[in-house]
Parts: structure tokens; C-alpha cells; sequence
């Protein structure tokens, strides 16, 4: 074998243990992080089913075969007048104060809640990350101008806003997307602000710049990407304060008008009946607080995640269950366990 041959196979032989490694990215990092954490793993699974429930809201329609807005005095009311209890007659959550099905109107309106979460933080998203970028990349006069707007957007008293709106406009679905997309988007803008002045400074910017790429491809090819997991995290967190913003609202008869179904209507409803019927405040309001809930501990669980800090946090409890284990083994005279990984091992 010539030498030119052995020093091919030495070359990758040396190789071989580098090659075995599999790069893993920040995202699956994440995601690995993400699966560990049982909170938010529940939490996600809760808000797949509170969506899963609201799409198929004409199917529970369907199946109960009562309509959301249809009354039915006979079956849905007692001799007093009021709500029947849960499965009476039908209806499997019980009725509200004019003998609706409460959980079909409960499911109508998590369809209510959850557009207007969603859709109100995808526009404050887009205008808060745009904006920002804006003023953070090109700083100056242009910054100047773009916060003290952001500053007076949240030193405004949004409420007040809404009502006035509410008076003048009439209360409606647009309104309440307009209002609550208006006054969420400044506070997303002033965190993409602060990051983009840090990451405009970067080594590969300055590289980018130096090859004649232009601002808006340096904002949305060079900056965009590394914006977000700080971005996710805060439209996961947007969520529920939109979800509770409109149910305010439309508990106050300023926001979804009935006979369309919103958990706020519904709890606005009900604040006559509830020392007669439990259930009329009780599902609603559940529903409202698990939903809510559940985005929060997944946005919590994500912010997490995307934190490197936190892989010892969950190295340290594998290494606590494991050593309980141990312990247990030792006892019942199974032998010892194989030690824990080391927080930086796959």
C-alpha cells in the first residue's frame, strides 16, 4: 500500500468520530427543550382540543340539534322561567337565561375568541416587527419620530379608546380587531427596536452591508430571522390578552352584540342567573380560564426553550430522578442505574 494510500485512511479514520456528531439546530434544540417540559406540552395539547372544539362547533350543532341562537322555551326553560340544569332535556351543559344551548353557544364562541386573538396579534406582530426593524436599522431622526409615537401609543389609555369607538362607531367584530390590533403592536415594537440596534451591529451585517445588499434585505434577510424566537414568544403571550380584552368588552355590551355567541356576552348574561343556575357562569368562565391559561404556560414553556441557560436546569432534574432511582434500585437490590448524561450530551 503506497503512502499517499495510508495517509488517506488515517485522514479519515481521524474524521470518522467528527462525522458520527449530528449538528442539531436552534430550533430543535428547542423543540427537544419544548418536549421535556410537561406544563407546556399539556398546555399545547389543551389548545389543540379548545381549536379542535371551536371548528366543530356546526358538528355539536348538528348532533344536539340545537342551533346557537334558537330559544327553546318549553325544553330549555323550567316552570319558573330558567335555566334548566346540565343534561336535562338534552342539553348536555344545561341552557342560559332565554333556553339556549349553553355548550353550543360556548363553542361558538371560543370561534369569537380565538379569531380575535389570532388575528389581532398577527397584525400587531407584522406592524410591531416592522416598525421596530425600521427604527432600530436606521436610528436618527427616523427612530426619534417612530418612538416617541410608540411611547405616546402605550401611554394612551386604550380603554377609553375602545369605548369612545365603541359610542361613535357602534360596537362590532372590526372595531374590537381594530382596537385591540392598535394598541398591541407597540409593545412588540419597542422589544424589535432594542434588538435590531444590537444585532445591526453584528459582524455579518457589516459583511452584508460591505457586499452592497440594501437595508430592507439586511432587515428582512440578515435581521428578521435571528428576531424570532423573542417574536414568538411574545405573539404566543398576546394571545390571551386579546382573548380577555374582547371578552371585556363584549361583557360590557361594548364588544360582540348578541344573539352572536362571545364567552363575554355569555358572562355578561349570566350575571343575573347565577345564584339560580351555577353552570350558567361556571362552564363559560372555565372555558375563558383554561384557554387563556394554557397560552400563557405555553408561552412561558417556549420562552423557556429557546433560553440555552435552561438545558442545566433540565439536565440537574434528569440527574434528581435518576439519582431517586438509584436509590430506589438499591434498595429492592436491583443494582444501580446508568448516571446521567452530562448537561451538553445529546
Amino acid at each position: 500500500m503506497s503512502i499517499t494510500e495510508l495517509e488517506f485512511e488515517a485522514a479519515s479514520a481521524e474524521s470518522a468520530p467528527e462525522q458520527a456528531i449530528e449538528g442539531r439546530s436552534q430550533w430543535q434544540l428547542t423543540w427537544r427543550r419544548l418536549s421535556h417540559d410537561k406544563v407546556a406540552v399539556i398546555s399545547l395539547i389543551i389548545i389543540v382540543i379548545m381549536i379542535a372544539l371551536a371548528i366543530a362547533a356546526p358538528a355539536f350543532a348538528a348532533l344536539t340539534g340545537h342551533p346557537p341562537n334558537s330559544a327553546y322555551p318549553n325544553t330549555g326553560e323550567n316552570a319558573a322561567g330558567l335555566p334548566v340544569s346540565p343534561g336535562t332535556n338534552g342539553f348536555w351543559l344545561g341552557t342560559d337565561g332565554t333556553g339556549r344551548d349553553l355548550l353550543v353557544r360556548i363553542l361558538y364562541g371560543a370561534r369569537i375568541s380565538l379569531f380575535v386573538g389570532v388575528l389581532t396579534t398577527v397584525i400587531a406582530t407584522v406592524a410591531g416587527v416592522t416598525i421596530g426593524m425600521v427604527a432600530g436599522y436606521f436610528g436618527g431622526v427616523v427612530d426619534t419620530v417612530l418612538s416617541r409615537f410608540v411611547d405616546a401609543v402605550l401611554a394612551f389609555p386604550y380603554v377609553v379608546l375602545a369605548l369612545a369607538l365603541a359610542v361613535v362607531l357602534g360596537p362590532s367584530l372590526p372595531v374590537i380587531i381594530g382596537v385591540i390590533s392598535f394598541f398591541s403592536w407597540a409593545g412588540i415594537s419597542r422589544i424589535v427596536r432594542g434588538q435590531t440596534l444590537s444585532i445591526k451591529e453584528k459582524e455579518y451585517i457589516e459583511a452584508a452591508r460591505s457586499l452592497g445588499a440594501g437595508p430592507f434585505r439586511i432587515m428582512f434577510v440578515h435581521i428578521l430571522p435571528n428576531l424570532l424566537a423573542p417574536v414568538l414568544v411574545l405573539a404566543t403571550l398576546y394571545i390571551p390578552q386579546a382573548i380577555i380584552f374582547e371578552a371585556t368588552l363584549s361583557y360590557l355590551g361594548l364588544g360582540i352584540q348578541q344573539p352572536t355567541a362571545s364567552w363575554g356576552n355569555i358572562l355578561g348574561d349570566a350575571q343575573n342567573f347565577y345564584q339560580q343556575a351555577w353552570w350558567y357562569v361556571v362552564f363559560p368562565a372555565a372555558a375563558l380560564l383554561i384557554t387563556t391559561l394554557a397560552f400563557n404556560l405555553l408561552g412561558d414553556g417556549i420562552r423557556d426553550a429557546m433560553d440555552p441557560r435552561t438545558e442545566r436546569i433540565f439536565a440537574a432534574s434528569r440527574a434528581r430522578k435518576l439519582a431517586r432511582a438509584r436509590r430506589r434500585s438499591r434498595r429492592r437490590g436491583q443494582g444501580d442505574l446508568p448516571t446521567a448524561s452530562a448537561p451538553g450530551e445529546a
